[in-house]
């Protein structure tokens, strides 16, 4: 597969993150996190796929350099960051002492991953600045 293809293929794969977890502020998104947790951690897992399509696009191009490890580093603190947040709502504590601030979440913040991880893939590949 061609790195165009891996490309756009990562940039939809961000979309459908972006997507699922879609809400105006962070309290929103939270929620939606939680409500996926709570039904089913695996579903969880799965539903962060641009997670392990980088790391599969990692093993597939052999290519961990600093730039392709920055992203699987960074998705994985996200994800551990959010599965902490997740476990702390499990044990009863309300939303505003997980995260004390309610920031709202413009267009751009939404989907400021579908530009960031997929141009940090194109210059881990060569595909920029090379």
């Amino acid at each position: 597969m061609d790195l165009f293809s891996l490309l756009l293929l990562f940039m939809a794969v961000e979309l459908f993150e972006s997507n699922w977890q879609k809400h105006d502020n962070l309290y929103g998104l939270i929620y939606n996190n939680y409500q996926i947790y709570i039904k089913n951690i695996f579903l969880y897992f799965i539903l962060h796929a641009s997670f392990f399509y980088a790391i599969a696009v990692a093993v597939y191009l052999n290519n961990f350099n600093f730039w392709m490890s920055s992203i699987i580093v960074i998705k994985f603190l996200d994800m551990a960051f959010k599965i902490n947040m997740m476990q702390k709502l499990s044990s009863g504590l309300e939303i505003h002492e997980v995260m004390p601030i309610n920031i709202k979440i413009t267009l751009f913040f939404r989907y400021f991953n579908v530009l960031l991880y997929p141009a940090s893939f194109a210059i881990a590949n060569g595909m920029i600045f090379n």
